[in-house]
């Protein structure tokens, strides 16, 4: 997706990826907006035209079955700047985003619904952000038009969660509207739904993260896709993303740790009952204790091999597909500075 870096491909395999040649890439997620996509594609060439900057709009169509596929394929032959890309079935905004992020060209990408509800004439806002040194800037919706029992409470109650789990302290997780730099993108792998944890996820990439008000409209066609239901992914996801944060690279502190406990635990109601059993002459086959013990012994040592299993898959993870644990923001010498003065 970046310049001249090499990245991971569709089909899994390593491969160079073209230069950038746009300032930025739209990438849009579509689902069943046929009536809104009109409206979109000219308010984002609109916007982007006006502040003389080079763009490409790639729409992303998750298995719709309103028309939205044939409209995007349509426009696509006709628009220099939209690029359509047809998912085969729905597949989910996440892999939708990683598809849209895998087809940009652009130095800079920016997301947002196809709903209407964000507005483009933000993203001139987040790339002037991006631009004071962030990789990704993200929109807070501070005003939004959503229902407050099923939308704007439970968002409030998740995204207090977020960041309390995370340590990445943005008000509005849920925006789409987001700008990254291409490179950041190039890092992240997406996939069960962890769209909504990318600010999570670019921190654990080492990136610095900001975000800014945005504009958010009442929806004006259709009806939202999201609701109560998704409420058990994202807690999910969100212990996924913990458990990255900590111990992506040391999967062994975790699950060690908690397996030498068991097993100490085990080894000392183990000792006990011995002592019971020699010093007072009882009879210790029918004590819960002696089950707690052997429970605890075995559990420990599943957990122990867990770590030492999950050790060797980070590894190979890593080494095979030549990613290092760290993330270079630059390197300055004095005969770059000699050079670039």
């Amino acid at each position: 997706m970046r310049s001249g870096l090499i990245s991971k491909g569709i089909a899994g395999q390593w491969e160079a990826r073209p230069l950038p040649v746009f300032d930025v890439s739209v990438v849009v997620p579509v689902r069943d907006e046929v009536e809104s996509l009109p409206y979109l594609l000219e308010a984002i060439a609109s916007t982007l035209k006006n502040h003389r900057l080079s763009y490409e709009i790639i729409c992303v169509d998750d298995g719709s079955t309103d028309g939205s596929a044939q409209y995007l394929k349509e426009q696509a032959q006709i628009r220099d700047d939209l690029k359509a890309v047809i998912l085969r079935r729905n597949y989910g905004q996440t892999a939708a985003m990683a598809a849209g992020f895998y087809y940009a060209c652009g130095k800079a990408v920016v997301t947002l619904d196809a709903d209407l509800q964000n507005d483009p004439a933000d993203i001139p806002l987040l790339l002037a952000k991006l631009e004071e040194g962030y990789d990704l800037v993200s929109g807070w919706r501070q005003r939004r038009h959503d229902a407050a029992l099923t939308r704007l409470l439970p968002s409030k109650i998740a995204n207090w969660l977020i960041r309390r789990i995370t340590s990445v302290y943005i008000h509005d997780y849920g925006c789409s509207l987001k700008a990254y730099r291409a490179e950041l993108v190039a890092d992240m792998n997406l996939y069960g739904e962890l769209h909504r944890f990318l600010p999570a996820l670019a921190y654990i990439e080492g990136a610095r993260i900001t975000e800014i008000p945005v504009r958010h409209h009442a929806r004006r066609f259709g009806q939202s896709k999201y609701g109560l239901s998704r409420t058990f992914r994202v807690l999910m996801d969100l212990l996924t993303i913990a458990f990255m944060k900590k111990f992506l690279t040391r999967p062994m502190h975790v699950f060690g740790l908690f397996g030498l406990i068991s097993m100490l635990s085990g080894g000392v109601l183990g000792i006990y009952l011995t002592w019971v059993k020699f010093a007072f002459h009882e009879d210790i086959g029918n004590r819960p204790l002696l089950i707690l013990a052997v429970l605890l012994l075995v559990t420990g040592v599943q957990l122990f091999c867990f770590g030492l299993l999950a050790e060797l898959l980070m590894r190979t993870y890593h080494e095979s597909q030549g990613r290092p644990i760290y993330r270079v923001r630059e390197v300055v010498t004095k005969k770059q500075l000699q050079t670039n003065s």
